[in-house]
């Protein structure tokens, strides 16, 4: 592999690293603030809505195909239904994401195989 993939790589657990990590070293320092003043320490509104922001801007990435043709949007479709049934299933997070990705896969598999491409 040439040394290019290596450095993405690297950019790209840098930059999840820092996504997780300094929220949680800025919201150690801002309770121990609260703290050492006497207040009632407390995480900030902003930060509690964080997560699930990052979590709608990855959905609506992730239900929109790199390649709009009818094969990855039928794939996209199934994929995000296995998902929620999964998910209504278990009530879990990662059983719904392995069968999404499972269904993807196998749609994006069967067409190839159809299609002779």
């Amino acid at each position: 592999m040439d040394n290019g993939f290596w450095l993405a790589l690297l950019l790209v657990s840098a930059g999840t690293l820092g996504m997780r990590f300094l929220p949680l070293l800025w919201m150690q320092r801002h309770l121990l603030k609260q703290k050492s003043q006497g207040g009632l320490a407390s995480i900030p509104g902003w930060l509690s809505v964080l997560g699930p922001l990052m979590i709608a801007a990855m959905l609506g990435v992730s239900l929109v195909p790199a390649t709009a043709d009818w094969s990855t949007w039928l794939a996209t479709l199934l994929g995000a239904l296995s998902a929620f049934m999964v998910w209504l299933w278990t009530k879990s997070l990662g059983w719904p994401v392995l069968a999404g990705v499972s269904s993807y896969g196998l749609v994006i598999l069967l067409v190839r195989i159809s299609t002779g491409g």
